[in-house]
């Protein structure tokens, strides 16, 4: 396939603003997705989820890196130590700068994909990626949580404490609600990474997401970085879209 490298143009916002924003390319084909991500004018950032990613394959990684973007490879691994080690290489080895784990997978198996990321990096002449704990998703809602999987424990003690294992395991950073931030920015002082989804800016619908916040309140919350799907891929203007979320920084 054939992509076209972005046009660089002249935006209103600060490059800081769009570095902060990773645009999701959630529920788009590969096709739509490269012609989506060529479109939006100053973006930086994507992320490249399980829908996309089973049926583009690793090769859409490498296209989007083609178009001047940074990937964000959004799988979550979770598995034994060594099976999350290897799918962590390779990812890795592709160029995702930021890569998913679940947290819950345990000390031994968060230190084994830290390890095997690097040497991915590595091995290709790339710089290490960050890796982000998993804590809990944004679309659990606490008495859901203790009903469904038996976990008493509620949901902000229990976010806290994964990403304290997390931390301690040698990963760089976690994926939490904006809810969350607060708290975990005052636990988890910088280079630690924030990444929020669950973000909806002015006007926009709240959808299945239980645990939101607009994108200026979660970068002051202590968020590092902000994950935003429909509000951008679903606008009318895409560009426009994103022009307004970044505004919304003020940065």
């Amino acid at each position: 396939m054939r992509v076209v490298r972005r046009r660089r143009v002249a935006c209103s916002f600060s490059a800081e603003s769009a570095e902060r924003i990773i645009v999701a390319l959630d529920g788009m084909a590969p096709d739509q997705a490269l012609a989506f991500s060529a479109q939006v004018e100053g973006l930086r950032w994507v992320k490249v989820g399980l829908e996309l990613f089973v049926q583009a394959g690793p090769e859409v990684v490498a296209q989007l890196r083609d178009q001047g973007l940074r990937v964000f490879l959004d799988l979550k691994f979770h598995d034994i130590p060594a099976t999350m080690a290897g799918a962590c290489r390779r990812a890795a080895a592709l160029g995702a700068e930021l890569i998913t784990v679940h947290a819950c997978a345990g000390s031994e198996g968060l230190q084994a994909a830290q390890a095997a990321a690097v040497e991915g990096a590595e091995s290709t002449g790339q710089q290490s990626p960050t890796l982000l704990a998993v804590s809990v998703l944004t679309s659990w809602e606490e008495q859901r949580l203790q009903r469904e999987l038996a976990i008493s424990q509620g949901i902000a003690a229990r976010v806290s404490a994964l990403a304290q294992l997390s931390a301690t395991a040698g990963i760089g950073g976690c994926v939490c609600s904006p809810w969350e931030a607060a708290v975990l920015r005052a636990q988890q002082p910088e280079p630690f990474a924030l990444i929020t989804p669950g973000i909806r800016p002015k006007g926009a619908a709240v959808g299945d997401q239980a645990r939101v916040m607009g994108p200026a309140e979660a970068i002051a919350a202590g968020a590092s970085q902000l994950v935003i799907g429909r509000p951008v891929t679903k606008a009318e203007d895409p560009s426009d879209a994103f022009a307004r979320c970044c505004a919304e920084l003020r940065i």
